[in-house]
């Protein structure tokens, strides 16, 4: 399957004059002339000489589509053109940078240096008068990352809106999660290990482990019920009754985050809740609308999903009891999802407003990982789930609701370890667009 890639020459300037005008109020407002970003540096292991995965700085890829190359600095001053000071190293023990090329070189002043060292002559005299976004390591003679946090904070909120380019960007990265999702299934269905579908997801997006936004969850059978897992089973298991993958693709710097939850063809009554949460899931979706509280969509999500776990048998109290008693925190122990761009779990999802400051999660409901209020060109995940974990059930057990829950069946269910869906929505002035059931409606 082909991805269409958008025009990228008629997106991304308008991107860059909202970047530009967002610079200049934080600029502003933190008493500097100068934004300096470094692309980061690489870090090296304790007692080694090898480097972790690099990762570049996620306000250097907000200007510019470069992701690969440590040593650079962007830096940008009101009314001037952006300079790129690209790190291009003269290096035969590594990959050097491609030279900068495409639709965004034009934008920029670009300086080509061949030692990290020699960034600091293009960087402005006068540090105290920058605004230098950066990690500690990318500091250079005179030249430290300072992060103020009247510019961050500033910049933060604002990335919470998306421009055209940067939801271009998404809706490609999500074309590449779903075909590579459909890829993963196949591999499940064909009876293949935690790793070999792992393996399969990663030709399909022609992507290596380090390029994807983060690492896959691939989980079978009651791993499902583990919500970070990333062993890989290397062995297929003996029969296997279920499969959850939490998995996206990148593209320009830019992440989807994606995950379904599949039965195996005998386990009927799995299938059964399956289809009950992403009928749930998809409802949901459906209130990523302008001015919705984002923490009452996900108590509004307990009390739906309590309603499935009394209609599927698990519990034979109310929906209104299962939430005020937390017996749903036990079976949906996460939040509903969280922003989502740059970085999966994007910034200022708690910020009360661009000044700082912080929105408080509900009681009871610690990790929720957003509380604003949706706006237009906000992107946020929906991933409720239903899981059978077994640390969390006993202590369920141990509570006077345990007298009101089938033990039976949950018992029976442990074996297939949870649910999870998740798309990746976006709030607009009237109905969301849901970039991931749109990728794998294109998808096939």
């Amino acid at each position: 399957m082909d991805i269409q890639h958008p025009d990228l020459h008629q997106l991304y300037p308008p991107h860059l004059s909202t970047l530009k005008a967002r610079a200049d109020k934080a600029l502003l407002r933190g008493g500097f002339d100068h934004l300096v970003v470094a692309a980061g540096q690489a870090a090296y292991q304790f007692l080694d000489d090898r480097p972790y995965p690099f990762a570049v700085n996620p306000h250097f890829k907000h200007w510019l589509p470069v992701t690969k190359a440590p040593g650079s600095w962007l830096v940008y001053t009101p009314g001037r053109k952006p300079k790129l000071v690209y790190l291009q190293p003269h290096d035969y023990w590594h990959v050097v940078p491609e030279a900068p090329a495409g639709y965004w070189v034009e934008h920029f002043d670009i300086v080509i240096i061949r030692d990290a060292k020699e960034a600091r002559a293009h960087l402005p005299n006068d540090a105290a008068r920058c605004a230098i976004l950066g990690e500690a390591n990318a500091a250079l003679d005179g030249f430290t990352p300072n992060n103020p946090a009247a510019a961050l904070d500033y910049l933060h909120y604002q990335r919470s809106y998306k421009t055209a380019y940067e939801l271009a960007m998404m809706r490609v990265a999500s074309k590449l999660g779903a075909r590579a999702h459909r890829a993963a299934e196949a591999a499940f269905r064909a009876g293949e290990s935690e790793f070999d579908i792992h393996l399969a997801y990663l030709a399909a997006t022609r992507q290596t482990d380090n390029e994807l936004p983060y690492g896959n969850i691939i989980a079978l059978n009651e791993h499902g019920a583990v919500l970070h897992y990333t062993e890989l089973g290397h062995a297929p298991p003996a029969h296997a009754h279920s499969f959850l993958i939490d998995a996206g693709a990148s593209f320009h710097g830019y992440a989807s985050d994606i995950t379904r939850t599949y039965a195996s063809a005998e386990a009927s009554e799995f299938s059964a809740l399956i289809d009950a949460v992403d009928a749930a899931q998809r409802g949901f979706c459906t209130k990523v609308r302008a001015g919705q509280s984002y923490p009452e969509l996900h108590i509004h999500a307990h009390h739906v999903l309590a309603g499935i776990l009394k209609d599927h048998g698990f519990i034979r109290m109310s929906a209104e009891s299962a939430v005020e008693n937390r017996v749903t925190s036990a079976f949906f122990p996460h939040g509903l999802g969280h922003p989502i761009g740059l970085q999966v779990h994007d910034v200022a999802g708690f910020q009360a407003s661009d000044s700082g400051g912080t929105i408080p999660r509900p009681a009871g409901h610690p990790y929720l990982r957003m509380t604003r209020v949706l706006e237009p060109g906000m992107v946020v995940t929906i991933e409720p789930g239903l899981y059978f974990i077994d640390m969390l059930l006993a202590e369920l057990k141990a509570k006077p609701a345990a007298k009101d829950i089938d033990w039976t069946k949950v018992d029976a269910f442990r074996k297939y370890g949870g649910i999870r869906i998740e798309d990746d929505v976006v709030c607009t002035d009237g109905e969301p667009e849901n970039l991931t059931r749109d990728a794998f409606a294109a998808a096939g």
